[in-house]
């Protein structure tokens, strides 16, 4: 009959295991409480953080930090609700609604900073990767995404009343020149932009 499972381990004594996990215990305890404000703010942040991804993610400050180099500008004034006034060379904040969500569910609703490169009438069209609005080049197409999904880019169309083609100034911005970005509807823009610097 094997009794190994009932030999005490020589180097812890007895009752030393619980001993030591109760001390542990204890100190991370008293490490707490002596760092509660630490603590607090940390914890603070990541529930802030967790709610701007999962649960509101649309901006409410008039403020935009941007941390993508998808445009130049790292700090803008956004004007809410100014969809009427919007024209080629604007720049937006829209809320994402493109098919790449179905492979990144975090992408929903985001905030995309861009600027505005094709309006209403304006006709997108693509040589290769290479795409055009209004037989201008405004982009080429990556075959795929950094982390090696495919981007098919844009179908040919003529933008349609009430959406947007829209694009960052950088090269690896991923904006409507991706079918999984497409375009934006008036409805998705936040609002309009003034880049400060």
């Amino acid at each position: 009959m094997n009794t190994d499972y009932a030999t005490p381990d020589p180097r812890i004594p007895a009752g030393g295991l619980p001993r030591r996990a109760l001390r542990l215990f204890g100190n991370s305890l008293r490490h707490a409480r002596a760092h509660w404000i630490l603590y607090t703010l940390v914890f603070a942040i990541w529930g802030l953080a967790f709610a701007r991804v999962f649960v509101d993610p649309t901006p409410h400050l008039p403020i935009l930090f941007n941390w993508t180099p998808s445009v130049p500008y790292k700090v803008a004034v956004v004007q809410y609700g100014s969809q009427q006034s919007l024209g080629r060379g604007d720049f937006v904040v829209y809320a994402f609604d493109g098919e790449a969500q179905r492979i990144y569910p975090g992408l929903r609703a985001q905030p995309f900073f861009k600027q505005i490169r094709g309006v209403p009438g304006d006709r997108v069209t693509v040589v290769g990767r290479q795409v055009f609005v209004n037989s201008l080049p405004v982009g080429f197409a990556k075959a795929c995404t950094f982390d090696r999904h495919p981007l098919d880019p844009i179908a040919e169309t003529v933008i349609p009343p009430g959406y947007y083609y829209v694009q960052g100034t950088h090269p690896d911005s991923f904006d409507s020149r991706y079918r999984a970005s497409g375009l934006v509807r008036a409805n998705q823009v936040i609002g309009k932009v003034n880049p400060l610097f």
